[in-house]
């Protein structure tokens, strides 16, 4: 299933990008086998853990919200799927990805736009989603246009187009909801 949730800027969902077994698989892989890490970060003068684990993998450093994060190895499993995606994505490429685990509904990203600066002008950020089905809420920075929900499905692919962090914010909020979710976005760093 193929559909476009909207054309400018581009930002399109396809359900089951990876059939369901293979997600299965995947999410199970990733959960056990890769060193997922809860780093700090200050906000307003105070350390504060993130509220989810993650994991920084591929060719590059990557430094948000001022700290540093050295890449792990790609994982090959992750590797297989960069490759799938460059494929299909041509011709965008991706040197790393950010693994995001919330064990559960209360775990969260609050609201942001990929935007730093080792991203470039106009990132294209691919991301696949494991696990849970959760909503990923958007709203337009210039407020012209409602908000408006995303239900990322296990195996699942969206993809966030040139101007899409220029225009759009994203979240995942907190939601009375069940089960671990691994989220993996590709990005290209410029170096």
């Amino acid at each position: 299933m193929h559909s476009s949730i909207l054309t400018s800027p581009p930002l399109t969902y396809i359900g089951n990008f990876l059939p369901s077994e293979e997600a299965d698989d995947l999410l199970a892989t990733l959960s056990h086998q890769l060193d997922w890490q809860r780093p700090s970060l200050r906000l307003y003068g105070k350390e504060h853990p993130i509220p989810r684990q993650q994991v920084w993998m591929g060719d590059c450093h990557y430094r948000y919200s001022g700290q540093m994060f050295a890449p792990e190895p790609w994982h090959p499993r992750v590797e297989q799927i960069r490759q799938r995606l460059e494929q299909q994505l041509a011709p965008y490429r991706f040197n790393s990805v950010l693994l995001n685990r919330y064990c559960d509904g209360s775990e969260r990203m609050g609201w942001h736009s990929d935007n730093e600066p080792e991203l470039g002008n106009t990132p294209c950020i691919a991301s696949i989603s494991l696990g849970s089905c959760r909503p990923l809420r958007w709203r337009w920075k210039d407020r012209s246009e409602p908000s408006f929900n995303t239900w990322l499905e296990h195996g699942s692919l969206l993809v966030m187009g040139p101007g899409v962090q220029e225009r759009l914010e994203h979240a995942l909020l907190p939601r009375k909801i069940a089960g671990q979710r691994i989220n993996l976005t590709f990005r290209w760093i410029e170096r």
